[in-house]
């Protein structure tokens, strides 16, 4: 099958043409994102390969199908860019990454709060210039600490583990299952509200929802502890960015 690939970076060309070679498709790749202006370029292409900031929505959806394109393969697993009404309506089918890597994920997550509470990042900056001191580099032990989980599917659960029986710190969580073999550890399930309130780190673990859109906002900011640590491997845009630069002080 032929496929036009957008927002292409030289790592998708190396690993996506070795996947082509051994089922038969066709890539050409293109470099700009997808939206209404280069939908063009799709032109006679019977699938599109799409990444989390191209635009999908309901005119780029049909611009698609009239040159051809029945099917848009995601590269994600989140697809809240994506009309799925319009591609419906269109008769485009719409296939995503059914999950990533739990654990690269939620390792890469634990890394992050590594890296911000020992200000690892700023020591490497640091010794580039060939300065050791060690002023405003001290961090703060994890043991102990209150980490809040947003989201305990299979990434969220893993980083629960981690700071659970890694670190040993308090774990709270909130989402509307709960694991039970994480309450069997320790893990407690609370409120929304009451999380943001109690923990000293939260990590994001949840998909993109109107539900779940700028989770982390004004409100949330006041509701939390001064300086407290927040992670997020998921979408975006569940933080409000502006009101998080504007906060108390956060550490993101």
């Amino acid at each position: 099958m032929r496929v036009a690939v957008f927002s292409t970076k030289p790592y998708d060309r190396t690993f996506l043409s070795r996947a082509a070679a051994t089922h038969g498709h066709e890539l050409t790749f293109f470099e700009p994102r997808l939206d209404l202006t280069t939908a063009r370029l799709a032109e006679g292409f019977p699938a599109v390969c799409a990444f989390v900031n191209d635009t999908l929505d309901a005119e780029v959806m049909a611009a698609l199908a009239s040159g051809g394109t029945r099917v848009v393969a995601l590269r994600a697993a989140g697809f809240n860019n994506v009309a799925l009404d319009a591609a419906e309506q269109n008769g485009v089918t719409v296939l995503r990454v059914p999950a990533y890597s739990p654990h690269a994920v939620a390792e890469f997550s634990v890394g992050l709060l590594l890296a911000l509470d020992r200000r690892i990042h700023r020591a490497w900056a640091r010794v580039r210039e060939n300065n050791f001191a060690l002023e405003g580099l001290l961090g703060h032990d994890l043991y102990g600490r209150t980490v809040g989980i947003v989201g305990t599917g299979r990434i969220g659960a893993l980083v629960a583990r981690t700071y659970r029986l890694g670190f040993g710190c308090q774990v709270v969580a909130h989402d509307r299952y709960e694991v039970d073999d994480l309450k069997a550890i320790g893990v407690t399930y609370v409120g929304r509200d009451e999380l943001i309130e109690r923990s000293d780190i939260i990590s994001l673990h949840c998909p993109l929802t109107p539900e779940t859109h700028y989770l982390i906002d004004e409100a949330a900011i006041a509701r939390a502890k001064h300086g407290f640590v927040l992670i997020n491997t998921s979408r975006g845009a569940l933080i409000d960015a502006e009101a998080v630069i504007g906060g108390p002080s956060p550490t993101c």
